[in-house]
């Protein structure tokens, strides 16, 4: 035991579980925060904010930056305290039918209820009504606090992740629950995979209902603080912030597939997924519209229609991937795929408890170009709305670099996991699709 104790203190195992995951839980808050104050705050050049860190200091620089915010303020709090009540609501009131995730490894099945297209209408007219119908707010109201909206997130968002902790150790939802001992990457892989609190699914409602329905919002307060500067409302804005509520619209429209991704299929609910999407999604995800709403360039009406068509052929392609599979696997096969009969190979698994399961995994269509190509669609959209930023400044070009990442990590993980998941016959699958993400490359 003491051999094993100390070669993970020296070997990879104990940088993968110790010194990565308190690297991250460390840097990622602040780094956050040094997002929001450079894009509203410094015109998002990253050369100023380095000229800012050089006078005084990089803890002096980050006292600045996240210390008169670090708890949020009422406002911040309000605002997200009113966002997360009204979605938890929306979650349990909207009418919606019954939907079953994939089996776990342990036999369970998660239950949810499919109600995404019509909290997200209700989120949206509620919003647009509320504040230009009936004048109970300004549109741009969370522009206006943002500094203190990101300082609540980031407090409540770490608490949160240490109930989630808690609760998988002492009070999981199901026996797809687990700690390896090791604090530090237990509160940030999390210890329980489908974690719930009188009915809400917490995975859903942290990755669905919260994270990706603020997105939207954001971008809407976004837009209209634009449009209260002189210069108003650009065609830069209104391309990027149009561009991805189509893309948000679709992600709702396909939520149960979202459902049965890796990140509710094996991502266990801790920092890395919730803190994700509580905090990182709405300052990362929304950065380069806010960078716009400092700036006054445009982009001309050709352009900004060329931006736009390339946008959202990326944006259904993505979508049309992704409904394909769920069709083949929805019909057993019993579908055709571009006017065709799908080619389809069988993955065999077997659960922890010995019960012999199977998977069709096809192998024609979009998923026969590559078993990841549907990420390049997604990265084709990403990059068209945030094209409208130009290239005055790097920073708002971050979250499209760390798409491309994250989307090539996931798509090794997967592969990975299918590999251990199915054997030979993902073996076979690979023979038939030899390509991760992109034909001839990787």
């Amino acid at each position: 035991m003491k051999n094993d104790v100390d070669e993970e203190r020296v070997g990879p195992r104990w940088l993968r579980r110790t010194v990565i995951p308190l690297a991250l839980i460390v840097a990622c808050p602040p780094g956050a925060m040094l997002i929001w104050y450079t894009h509203t705050q410094l015109g998002g050049s990253v050369g100023e904010l380095a000229s800012f860190v050089g006078e005084h200091g990089p803890w002096g620089a980050i006292a600045r930056i996240w210390g008169p915010v670090f708890f949020g303020t009422a406002k911040g709090w309000a605002i997200i305290g009113i966002f997360a009540a009204v979605q938890l609501a929306l979650m349990r009131l909207l009418p919606g039918k019954r939907f079953e995730g994939p089996i776990t490894p342990n036999g369970n099945v998660p239950v949810y209820k499919a109600n995404g297209v019509a909290a997200f209408a209700v989120t949206m007219l509620g919003y647009a009504g509320l504040s230009w119908g009936a004048g109970l707010f300004k549109a741009s109201v969370i522009y206006d606090n943002l500094g203190g909206v990101f300082g609540a997130l980031n407090v409540f968002s770490l608490v949160f992740c240490l109930g989630l902790y808690l609760k998988g150790r002492f009070a999981p939802s199901t026996t797809d629950c687990g700690y390896s001992g090791n604090f530090i990457f237990d509160y940030y892989w999390g210890t329980e995979l489908y974690p719930r609190v009188f009915g809400w699914d917490l995975k859903m409602f942290t990755n669905c209902r919260f994270g990706m329905m603020l997105w939207p919002v954001m971008l809407v307060s976004y837009a209209a603080a634009q449009a209260n500067t002189a210069t108003g409302l650009t065609d830069a804005m209104v391309v990027s912030v149009g561009l991805q509520l189509v893309y948000i619209a679709k992600f709702f429209w396909w939520e149960t597939g979202y459902l049965r991704s890796l990140d509710i299929m094996h991502d266990r609910a801790g920092f890395y997924i919730c803190w994700g999407c509580l905090v990182w999604v709405p300052t990362v995800y929304t950065s380069a519209s806010m960078y716009l709403v400092g700036t006054t360039h445009t982009l001309g009406l050709p352009l900004a229609i060329a931006i736009s068509a390339v946008g959202l052929v990326g944006i259904f392609a993505n979508y049309f991937a992704d409904a394909q599979r769920q069709r083949v696997r929805a019909t057993g096969g019993e579908t055709t795929v571009w006017g065709k009969k799908p080619v389809l190979i069988v993955g065999h698994y077997t659960t922890k408890e010995g019960e012999a399961k199977q998977s069709l995994l096809l192998a024609s269509g979009f998923w026969g170009i590559a078993r990841h190509f549907h990420y390049v669609p997604e990265l084709l959209g990403a990059l068209c709305w945030t094209l409208p930023a130009l290239f005055h400044n790097a920073l708002p070009w971050f979250y499209f670099v760390f798409l491309v990442i994250l989307l090539t990590d996931r798509a090794f993980r997967d592969d990975n996991r299918c590999a251990s998941k199915y054997g030979d016959d993902w073996k076979a699958y690979c023979e038939k699709v030899p390509y991760k993400i992109i034909p001839g490359i990787v």
